[in-house]
């Protein structure tokens, strides 16, 4: 009797285990996409870093990333069993913080005198290790929050244990892929430096090639990062709006004829958004920042 229960319960969670495998798949291909932009914004987080602390930045925003989804699984399930509802506001606020953020990195490229008010605490240079750490921290924050939505709406349906298990085996395998091609993209001028050192010629070819290409690929990371902001933060934003996603997807609708700008669409359409709200944002921020010191300006008056 004892051995039979036994067996039933091995049964069980070979079962369990065979749907969280299979369920981990499917999550995985549908977050594939969000898993490329992560790997963009925190390749460019890491720019600028001296050579000897690339890794042990990449390395303290990977703890960063796996606490951010220590808080964000099981407060996923919470949600998802009592207040399912509240799933989309909250991406919504994180998208328009990407937005937001995207918008900065703009102002702060072409308008350096540009000050919207949004600073880093006066303990921390605004380009210091300890801000880039933050700032990468609080970015991969909102794209692993979309992350572990994602997956969720893919086990919505799946036992508990299931939906345990497929949100923990992606939350790991996640963090692992981004900051692992992370730590190995930082670390490509190292490695052509070593390869351009060998005596054999295709190995110095090789690494003349990788010098020679790595200052390129990280300023087109950065690029693509700030891109990404605009386009998964807005394209949260999009999602979250039901007529006006309803409106995009009219226009593919009748575009479909052409199908290379019928696909494209959505995102052109979540960017723009996305570009257009952190603007707007930011205006906010500056009319908050000069209210503030309006008020900062009576109160001295006043004392």
């Amino acid at each position: 009797m004892a051995g039979g229960s036994l067996l039933l319960l091995l049964d069980d969670i070979a079962s369990v285990l065979d749907d969280v495998a299979a369920m981990t798949k499917v999550a995985a291909a549908k977050t594939s996409g969000v898993l490329g932009d992560d790997l963009a914004l925190n390749a460019q987080q890491v720019a600028g870093v001296a050579s000897s602390r690339e890794l042990p930045v990449v390395w303290a925003v990977a703890k960063g990333s796996f606490v951010n989804k220590l808080i964000l699984v099981p407060a996923a399930l919470v949600l998802s069993a009592f207040a399912p509802w509240a799933v989309t506001p909250l991406l919504m606020v994180g998208g328009l913080y990407l937005c937001f953020e995207g918008a900065e990195k703009l102002l702060h490229k072409f308008f350096p005198a540009h000050d919207s008010g949004h600073k880093e605490p006066e303990t921390a240079e605004p380009h210091s290790e300890a801000a880039k750490i933050r700032g990468a921290v609080r970015t991969d924050f909102i794209l692993s929050a979309e992350i572990i939505a994602i997956t969720l709406g893919t086990v919505a349906g799946s036992a508990f244990p299931v939906q345990v298990g497929v949100l923990a085996a992606i939350a790991v395998l996640m963090t692992v892929g981004v900051y692992g091609l992370v730590a190995g993209i930082v670390k490509l001028d190292d490695l052509g430096g070593w390869l351009s050192a060998r005596r054999e010629a295709p190995a110095r070819a090789m690494g003349g090639w990788i010098l020679a290409a790595a200052p390129y690929l990280m300023r087109g990371l950065s690029v693509l990062g700030t891109a990404a902001m605009f386009l998964v933060g807005g394209g949260i934003v999009l999602h979250g709006i039901a007529p006006l996603l309803h409106a995009v997807e009219e226009v593919a609708h009748a575009v479909e004829s052409l199908p290379v700008l019928a696909g494209a669409l959505p995102a052109l359409a979540g960017g723009l958004l996305g570009l257009v709200a952190g603007g707007m944002l930011t205006r906010l921020s500056q009319l908050e920042a000069i209210f503030r010191d309006f008020l900062a300006s009576v109160s001295r008056r006043a004392a």
